[in-house]
């Protein structure tokens, strides 16, 4: 298993030390954008992480918000992006259609980059209806790092949020994951 985080404008002074990837909140809904975004990158990279992006995904406005967030967010290629699909703090959320729609247009928009999914073990179980995660499953359950309480395939795995969340990822080295998240 490989290591790594998740950070936002909440963290803008993390460790990249012994970290294999680092996957950055870049955007939410069609108006936040995290002013740390690039510095955060640019930690990662100097550590030789694989970098990904995530946009926290509100309900309406999906064709929208997709391409707010590659626009505004700080990627290059080989870098992953994902959606964020999680209850809002207003206790809305994307529906099933709207996560499946985000992901899509995403992956139409940066067809070169892998595109994944996060949410939570609750809402892969209840509210998801499709198995769709585009080109991975991010799955979020506070349980020993790489044993999600999930039956489907997943790519990443965050199993705390203390002190910060923390990730695993499937693969065998950090080469492998660079691999895979720049496709040829």
């Amino acid at each position: 298993m490989l290591h790594g985080v998740d950070v936002s404008s909440h963290n803008p002074s993390y460790s990249a030390t012994g970290l294999d990837f680092v996957v950055i909140k870049a955007t939410e809904g069609r108006s936040y954008i995290n002013p740390h975004q690039s510095a955060q990158a640019a930690k990662a990279r100097n550590a030789g992480c694989v970098v990904g992006f995530y946009h926290f995904l509100w309900p309406g406005n999906i064709a929208a918000q997709a391409k707010y967030f590659v626009d505004k967010c700080a990627s290059v290629e080989g870098d992953l992006l994902a959606a964020d699909w999680e209850r809002t703090g207003g206790g809305t959320y994307a529906s099933n259609a709207q996560k499946d729609q985000f992901l899509k247009e995403v992956k139409r928009l940066r067809p070169t980059h892998r595109v994944i999914l996060y949410c939570n073990r609750d809402f892969w179980l209840n509210h998801d209806t499709t198995s769709y995660a585009a080109d991975g499953l991010w799955i979020a359950d506070y349980v020993a790092a790489g044993h999600p309480r999930i039956k489907a395939p997943w790519r990443f795995h965050q199993y705390t949020d203390r002190p910060l969340d923390k990730d695993v990822a499937d693969f065998p080295d950090r080469a492998a994951l660079k691999d895979w998240a720049a496709p040829s």
